[in-house]
């Protein structure tokens, strides 16, 4: 029997636990979980808000792609400009951008001014800053913990984000009736400043230095896209995460069509899905976090594909919001499974001096696609309904599971040489 000293010393050396204890890492957490509320929050008003203004799919889709799709293209540029610059400046310089839109949201939408195509623009200014962001905080985390703790680091961020997903439009779906759907934009205000407070106090010294790039950067960009080409397991997951990301997460994105016409919820509908996804995301990162390693990971991540599609097919089957929330916390827990265990996998397999490039590959493909994904989704749903148009995104989903099923083991070796 280990006495008890033992016992507490393993559990201040857990993963875990450990992670907290670097103080870059806390502080860049401790400011980021607020800013990740109201974000959410946000995002809440900016649907509902589409919604009100055009009860059209299709214009939600594309308000949600305005949000989104600049990463794709912006991306690649945000990545390699984050491997040669120091992304505590990128992250600084985002934060001031985001509070920029939030005060804008807010005053237009309390005057009265607010139109469909305004909250496009708006939606689209954030969508530029999105890219930089992205990249910084991909290269920060890293930065902040060792590399043993790379995992636990990673999926408690996600744990955070998806946390978030589940308190933050509960606090909408108060907020909106009372205050009107202005004050989610205020309180993201708020939420930037914060996250802006803690980075300022940062002091990492593990950056990439500045100086003169090797190559230039469109020559630095087709390097980090060889580079995840030739790797055996980073691109057959990107892949597979490709195919979920443009035609299964966007049921996310187009939440507030199914609250406002088909399970007619209304608002605190939209945030009882939105809240049921965050409830299934938030135990996926708490699993994950305490995990600690990367072993079998491929092996889970391909697994919650498939059931990510059965998820998917089980939300769109019931007219009814009571039998979809059941199904909806089940596709937020595969989604988290599968996307944050490709992000953490490829966080320890990448090299040093391609991570910037590779991770920002990794969001355009996770928080870009589903942009795209949403448009055309969007559109195809005012034809055939937007029930059946998932229902084919299910099958496509379940289609891109079975492709990488047979070479699971190959994939989780090529994942896990660096981290074992």
């Amino acid at each position: 029997m280990h006495p008890l000293p033992r016992t507490r010393s393993a559990y201040r050396d857990s993963p875990a636990v450990r992670v907290w204890q670097h103080r870059n890492y806390a502080r860049f957490m401790s400011g980021l979980g607020p800013y990740y509320v109201t974000s959410w929050m946000q995002r809440v008003g900016v649907g509902w808000l589409a919604w009100e203004l055009s009860h059209s799919h299709a214009w939600v889709g594309a308000i949600a792609a305005a949000d989104l799709a600049p990463l794709v293209i912006l991306g690649p540029f945000a990545g390699a400009q984050a491997d040669r610059t120091d992304p505590l400046r990128l992250m600084r310089w985002s934060q001031i951008a985001m509070i920029g839109q939030a005060v804008a949201l807010a005053v237009i939408s309390l005057g009265g001014f607010m139109t469909v195509g305004m909250l496009l623009g708006l939606s689209l200014a954030s969508g530029l800053v999105q890219p930089y962001y992205t990249a910084a905080r991909q290269m920060i985390i890293p930065a902040a913990v060792p590399r043993a703790d790379y995992p636990s680091a990673i999926t408690f961020d996600s744990t955070l984000f998806h946390g978030s997903r589940f308190i933050g439009p509960m606090l909408a779906a108060i907020a909106i009736p009372l205050f009107g759907v202005a004050s989610t934009f205020l309180m993201h205000v708020v939420g930037c400043l914060v996250f802006y407070v803690m980075v300022a106090r940062m002091d990492l010294v593990a950056l990439p230095p500045a100086g003169k790039p090797r190559a230039g950067l469109l020559g630095e960009i087709a390097e980090g896209f060889a580079y995840t080409r030739a790797h055996a397991g980073i691109w057959p997951l990107f892949a597979m995460l490709a195919v979920a990301s443009l035609v299964a997460r966007p049921l996310q994105e187009l939440l507030p069509g199914f609250a406002g016409g088909v399970f007619e919820a209304g608002a605190s509908g939209l945030a009882w899905l939105t809240s049921s996804m965050g409830v299934g995301s938030l135990a996926a990162g708490l699993y994950l976090a305490t995990r600690g390693h990367v072993r079998g990971l491929a092996t889970l991540s391909i697994v919650a594909t498939c059931v990510l599609g059965v998820a998917t097919f089980g939300f769109v089957a019931t007219s009814r919001i009571g039998a979809s929330i059941p199904f909806a916390i089940v596709w937020g827990f595969a989604l988290t499974l599968m996307g944050v265990g490709i992000q953490a996998m490829t966080q320890i397999a990448v090299d040093d001096a391609m991570r910037g490039r590779v991770m920002i590959l990794y969001a355009m493909i996770f928080r870009g696609l589903p942009a795209v994904g949403a448009l055309a989704i969007g559109v195809l749903a005012e034809y055939i309904g937007i029930r059946a148009t998932f229902a084919m995104a299910a099958l496509l989903t379940l289609l891109a599971w079975l492709a990488l099923a047979p070479r699971h083991k190959a994939i989780d070796d090529a994942m896990s040489d660096r981290g074992k």
